[in-house]
């Protein structure tokens, strides 16, 4: 098959300057017209690759899901670290990430919507438990999850991760954030899933209070 540089490289332009707008603005408030001011783009030109401003969203997500995925291959693949390391490092892939959580942050406003919500939820409910489902078989046979619930656990994660644990879902504060993750935890040790230690929690309390609404205390 052909290559054509320069058609890669005007459509990573629009995707990194879609992004940045995206992270700096929100979806809604991004125009396809500030993508073009931003890049010095006729409307041509942009539409070539992208027939409008979800197409461009629908890519970086996809983008996205393909950094995770190649991160979990790459997890899998490892044999210096337990299957519970590499959990606890999967997850702080998504609640560590500045560039992931800008993503996410610019389209939460975009789950008012049913379509889009429930589109979310269907991934949440069954791509995502596969991801984490196959770090739970693998601490399953290593001893590092001895959890007879692994179903249940990578639903868990998913679910609650992406519904409870989301300040636009249920406002939270620090303080409070973090009693909801501590509660997460103890769920999970109690069916023999311990991937939330004390750094783990530091950090996804973080980043998850970061995603709170603009204007919402988050002390």
């Amino acid at each position: 098959m052909e290559h054509h540089p320069h058609h890669e490289d005007t459509e990573r332009r629009i995707l990194d300057s879609a992004r940045r707008l995206f992270a700096e603005k929100g979806y809604e408030k991004t125009s396809i017209q500030d993508i073009l001011n931003d890049l010095g783009l006729s409307k041509g030109g942009l539409y070539h690759h992208f027939k409008s401003k979800e197409a461009i969203l629908e890519q970086l997500n996809a983008d996205e899901w393909a950094v995770t995925a190649r991160l979990l291959d790459e997890l899998i693949g490892r044999k210096d670290m337990s299957a519970i390391e590499k959990l606890r490092m999967l997850i702080v892939s998504a609640v560590d990430a500045p560039d992931h959580l800008d993503l996410v942050r610019s389209q939460l406003a975009l789950l008012k919507d049913p379509a889009f919500f429930t589109a979310n939820m269907r991934f949440w409910s069954t791509g995502l438990p596969k991801s984490f489902r196959s770090l739970i078989d693998l601490g399953v046979r290593d001893g590092s999850i001895p959890t007879t619930y692994p179903e249940e656990a990578a639903q868990l994660l998913s679910l609650l991760g992406n519904y409870w644990l989301m300040p636009c879902f249920y406002p939270a504060e620090r303080a409070d954030m973090e009693r909801r993750i501590r509660c997460l935890a103890t769920m999970l040790d109690a069916i023999g899933v311990p991937v939330f230690d004390e750094t783990l929690i530091s950090r996804a309390v973080k980043g998850l209070t970061a995603l709170a609404p603009e204007g919402e205390a988050s002390a």
